[in-house]
């Protein structure tokens, strides 16, 4: 199995697990079976499938040869600054009466900068 495809397989068996859980532990506090003294743990169990996500990532990033590897930091610096950009603008237009953003909405607005850093990268390196 070539990198890209180890990588393809492992990125969707942590995020498959990754809705799993999240499905279970949302269903399990919708039907009262989860005790109040546990209900922070298990509204983090998520998390772990999504460490496992992170390590799938940087084992497929340390496989990336050299220009590759400085493509994807460039992504990821571009998305890194743009999403501090943004953010800190939506922040200061909510102190002005703008609604409030859920935190949830960082993490896809990262991705979206991180591919659009990415593409602008590969386009400056052809």
């Amino acid at each position: 199995m070539t990198n890209a495809r180890r990588y393809v397989f492992e990125l969707l068996a942590s995020i498959t697990a990754y809705a799993i859980v999240l499905i279970g532990v949302n269903k399990a506090a919708q039907w009262g079976w989860v005790p109040d003294a546990l209900s922070v743990p298990v509204a983090l169990l998520p998390m772990l499938p999504g460490v496992a996500t992170v390590w799938v990532i940087m084992r497929y990033i340390r496989r990336l040869d050299e220009m590759q590897r400085r493509m994807q930091f460039e992504g990821l610096a571009f998305g890194f600054a743009m999403t501090a950009l943004i953010t800190f603008s939506y922040g200061f237009l909510e102190g002005q009466g703008w609604p409030k953003l859920s935190m949830f909405t960082v993490l896809p607005l990262m991705h979206v900068m991180w591919v659009l850093g990415y593409v602008l990268a590969c386009r400056r390196y052809r």
